[in-house]
């Protein structure tokens, strides 16, 4: 799943352990979540919209093909 996480953590100066720190999980996580790898959980994707200011809609197209080609 294409997500926008990347451009809004930069946007932010943040670095993914900024952000793994808020949202309480694995910089590894927000990587791979990032890079199409991981599709997080509902309860996590609430997290991730808070922390953005955003809907989780605004954050993730489920129908378009994540960086990684899958």
């Amino acid at each position: 799943m294409k997500n926008r996480l990347r451009a809004l953590r930069a946007e932010r100066g943040w670095t993914q352990h900024d952000l793994a720190e808020r949202l309480e999980v694995s910089r590894q996580t927000v990587n791979a979540i990032e890079t199409g790898r991981y599709d997080p959980s509902l309860p996590l994707a609430f997290r991730i919209a808070r922390v953005f200011e955003s809907t989780i809609e605004g954050l993730f197209d489920p129908d378009a093909p994540s960086s990684n080609g899958r």
